[in-house]
């Protein structure tokens, strides 16, 4: 399929029968039919191309020959067609992606983050707000770490211990007994190249076809996008915005069922910035119990915490069910780059030896993760943790979280709650003042007008058209700039 061809040919059609991207969305799901507005808007750029059955539905809603819209048709009349025929015999092989692919989203670095980089590529100064990354917001790695992994590179030119190396797991454990993890020894702990892999590493070793795994909503995209590749089915349980957005028990109860097979647990959150109490925690881990799920818990911002709260780690509150959590120094030593994270197993393992053989297999068969930023953990778990300096009062991060939630919240039409940990700040958009359908329309208008790059809502499998994440890690100076443009965007802004 000419994937230029058909999406010339898409839009065209779209504009004739004037229907927008949404309703697109809404005529599938009347028919069943899996498509999402990040699918659509791969199609209208030209980016990817249909799967059958979806080529065939768009068809059949504007009143096409599939063959006609696909761009097939015209194939014939290409030279390529008489250079596949002399020299194949035939027609040219077509290589596609995996089907596994199709339901796969992750619009953190999606469509609106590739219109941006268009227009950077035309000259265009974007401020990205998209992605929590502290390097191009100035914040640096603490020297200790940087001369520590200087000092010790010629001892990392080769493979490690699959797991990573002793030292870097022997401070991992240590700081686990300090989260008071229970049961943990060496052998249950795994290095990744950030945690990102490890989530889809321990997907892929769980899930067969069908199997089902709680995650929250608003989540952070990459773990439904891990559970769909891995052949199973995210079901998304609702986190409560009127609740300082803590998971919503009745609405978890409702929706475990026998395929169920996990619960994930992401606290602090991604992309709220709540941070969950201890009687929730306990609440959820009576619901792992009596359902015997396993607990999945993203803890990555654990040391970002802001207002002398405390960070508990569900699995402390867990010694009989079987836990694994994930963490790293991505966030907390401002090293995203480098790409080091881990997971650690604990509680009652013998649940589940046979998954802990997958993990392993998974495990060695990538070799290692890199073992220069391995190198590095012990010297930073165990040296000074310079992130306090700014998550207390007169530090960054604390002034910035400060500023943006008192400047959103004094926009007309925006609400937020104020975050207690992490950098992030999930605002909601009153929908019929600006006559919001479409969340990413939303998000791509904003860009243009006042290059301002945000992610929709719906990019964190939130329903409704109504939210968008901010980073606030940019200085205060350059969040007034940025909160100024979208007061001015909203005060004359209506989708159309």
């Amino acid at each position: 399929m000419e994937s230029s061809i058909f999406a010339a040919r898409l839009n065209d059609m779209m504009q004739q029968k004037k229907i927008k991207q949404i309703e697109l969305v809404r005529l599938a799901e009347e028919k069943g039919i899996k498509l999402g507005k990040s699918h659509i808007s791969q199609y209208v750029s030209g980016k990817t191309t249909p799967r059958k059955e979806i080529l065939q539905f768009l068809a059949d809603v504007f009143e096409v020959d599939a063959q006609w819209l696909s761009g097939k048709a015209d194939e014939n009349k290409d030279e390529k067609k008489v250079f596949h025929t002399v020299h194949t015999g035939g027609n040219m092989r077509e290589f596609k992606k995996s089907t596994k692919l199709e339901n796969v989203l992750y619009d953190v670095r999606g469509p609106v983050v590739d219109e941006a980089a268009r227009m950077e590529n035309d000259g265009t100064q974007v401020l990205k707000l998209n992605i929590g990354n502290p390097a191009p917001f100035g914040f640096r790695t603490p020297d200790e770490v940087i001369y520590d992994m200087r000092r010790q590179l010629t001892e990392c030119e080769g493979y490690s211990d699959s797991r990573g190396l002793f030292a870097a797991r022997k401070a991992i454990m240590q700081y686990a007994q300090i989260k008071n993890i229970p049961n943990v020894t060496m052998d249950d702990i795994y290095t990744g190249n950030g945690v990102s892999e490890l989530i889809n590493l321990c997907m892929s070793a769980l899930l067969d076809d069908g199997d089902e795994v709680l995650i929250p909503s608003p989540d952070y995209p990459l773990w439904t996008a891990c559970v769909t590749l891995g052949g199973g089915k995210a079901v998304h349980y609702i986190c409560d915005e009127q609740a300082e957005w803590y998971p919503d028990i009745d609405d978890i109860k409702k929706k475990i069922t026998s395929r169920t097979k996990a619960i994930v647990i992401i606290n602090p959150n991604n992309p709220t910035g709540a941070l969950y109490p201890k009687e929730l925690l306990e609440e959820l881990v009576n619901i792992a119990r009596e359902h015997q799920l396993m607990i999945f818990s993203d803890e990555i911002y654990d040391r970002l915490v802001f207002d002398d709260e405390e960070h508990i780690s569900i699995a402390a509150l867990a010694p009989d069910l079987f836990c694994v959590t994930f963490s790293g120094l991505s966030k907390s030593h401002m090293i995203a780059g480098f790409r080091i994270g881990w997971m650690i197993l604990s509680g009652n393992k013998s649940l589940a030896s046979d998954y802990i053989q997958g993990i392993n297999m998974l495990s060695n068969m990538r070799l290692c993760s890199n073992v220069p930023a391995q190198s590095i953990v012990q010297t930073a778990l165990g040296g000074y943790q310079s992130v306090k300096n700014y998550i207390v009062p007169g530090g960054r991060i604390y002034e910035q979280r400060e500023y943006i939630y008192k400047a959103l919240n004094d926009i007309p039409g925006i609400s937020a709650v104020k975050p207690k940990a992490a950098f992030y700040i999930f605002p909601k958009i009153d929908t019929k003042k600006f006559n919001i359908l479409d969340d990413e329309k939303f998000a791509l208008d904003l860009l243009r007008d006042k290059k301002i790059l945000l992610i929709n809502g719906r990019g964190f499998n939130w329903s409704q058209p109504d939210h968008f994440r901010v980073v606030y890690l940019p200085r205060i100076e350059v969040l007034e700039d940025a909160t100024e443009k979208l007061r001015d965007f909203l005060s004359y802004y209506k989708q159309r």
